[in-house]
């Protein structure tokens, strides 16, 4: 076996062999395959495909490029979460408690942002004293106490994922749907959940920018998953719009806890509420109403318990970035559009997120939202409240904007779109 055949195979538009699959995963984790010859396979991949089963060998390959947990000993049902990225997109900080608190553990590995999209991780990291790392057993220990953990994954989880997305952020290869489906499906698979709830992001602020495309993607998915045994769901939503009013770390932090403490914006809590649904009823899961949890206080009670567990302090205050500036409207009228990647990457270049890997993030940064699209608008009145450390990111951030946010006059036509948009299962 040899890595030019390969990649002529995929070249012609050929259907690479599981052995072909399975050799060059191994041999590209192992150093043997160069990352010029993955590269060119991956872009061989994105311009010809594959088919299912292509994509749920190599699925499978990265999967045993490392280590599989194993929640058996846990005396609950575990069902996941994983969505495929957003700009306020904070819904797993509410969601994991919340499902804990209806009967099922949560064991859910998070990543970081990049580029217009944030991450959970640092998000969580901006509350004082919070872990992201933990070994296997301290997982345990804290989804035993808490039925809920939001972590790092480790090293050993599907090694080959995490060398190949690396390659893909820097090739050109990102959107191709078959490496796009393995390197999710791997890293859930080997996290070893029973369940799983996809939320497949549609729009400007989404890899996938239509709907055509997140339902091929969320189809692959659930494909995957099933054929590996886990209960698998998709849910296809709007990122047309930032969720919520909030984009970035401290900030959605704050927000998300007001969900938890039974208020919140209208459309975070109704994600919230359509996502642990659709969790406990894969993980089979029956009994408590998640609205019931939000507002008795039960799914606060396991976010406290969890961020503690994780060495966070539940009642210091959250980072405040040093500077604010405010947006105003130029023009009275409603609120037509509010551009979900535009948002993101104004929060993005204020400090809230990170062009690569290794950048630092603020804590404070991001970008506070005074209306939503179908508001009616004064002359005048706050659009956006930007924060950051740094002053000088203003008016690169502010160029992000720029036809981003439109008011029309106010007899304008506007029907606000739904969040869910389909569901695959």
């Amino acid at each position: 076996m040899d890595a030019p055949s390969v990649i002529r195979t995929k070249r012609d538009s050929g259907e690479l062999t599981d052995a072909q699959i399975d050799w060059v995963i191994d041999a590209y984790t192992r150093g043997e395959v160069a990352d010029e010859q993955m590269s060119a396979l991956a872009m061989a991949i994105l311009l010809n495909g594959m088919n299912l089963r292509e994509i749920s060998r190599w699925t499978d390959a990265m999967i045993r490029s490392g280590v599989r947990m194993d929640f058996s000993a846990l005396p609950l049902p575990t069902s996941d979460k994983h969505s495929t990225g957003g700009v306020g997109d904070k819904i797993t900080l509410p969601l994991a408690p919340l499902v804990a608190a209806c009967g099922a553990a949560v064991p859910q590995l998070s990543g970081r942002g990049l580029g217009h999209t944030g991450g959970t991780l640092d998000k969580l990291e901006s509350i004082p004293g919070w872990r992201a790392l933990l070994s296997n057993d301290e997982m345990m220990t804290v989804l035993r106490d808490a039925g809920a953990v939001i972590c790092a994954a480790g090293d050993g989880l599907a090694p080959a994922d995490k060398k190949l997305y690396a390659l893909r952020d820097v090739t050109g290869t990102v959107e191709a749907i078959p490496l796009i489906a393995s390197s999710i499906m791997s890293k859930k698979i080997a996290e070893g959940t029973g369940a799983l709830v996809l939320d497949v992001k549609v729009g400007s602020g989404a890899f996938m920018k239509n709907l055509a495309d997140a339902q091929e993607l969320a189809r692959t998915m659930v494909g995957l998953g099933k054929a590996a045994g886990v209960n698998t769901v998709a849910l296809l939503t709007d990122m047309s719009t930032p969720l919520g009013l909030t984009a970035g770390n401290a900030l959605e932090v704050r927000e998300s806890v007001e969900v938890l403490a039974g208020g919140g914006p209208a459309d975070v809590v109704e994600l919230t509420l359509a996502l642990a649904r659709e969790m406990l009823a894969a993980a089979g899961v029956h009994g408590k109403d998640p609205a019931d949890a939000l507002r008795d206080g039960s799914a606060m009670d396991h976010w406290r318990r969890m961020i503690s567990a994780q060495g966070g302090d539940v009642d210091a205050p959250l980072p405040v970035a040093r500077e604010q500036h405010v947006i105003t409207a130029s023009s009275s009228g409603v609120l037509t559009t509010l551009d979900a990647y535009a948002v993101g990457v104004c929060a993005w270049r204020l400090g809230a997120g990170r062009a690569r890997k290794e950048d630092p993030v603020q804590a404070g940064a991001g970008v506070e939202m005074h209306a939503k699209p179908g508001d009616p608008i004064v002359a005048g009145q706050p659009l956006l409240t930007l924060h950051t450390d740094t002053p000088e990111r203003y008016e690169y951030a502010i160029e992000a904007l720029a036809g981003g946010i439109v008011v029309d006059p106010a007899d304008t036509p506007f029907t606000a779109k739904p969040i869910v948009l389909d569901r695959i299962a």
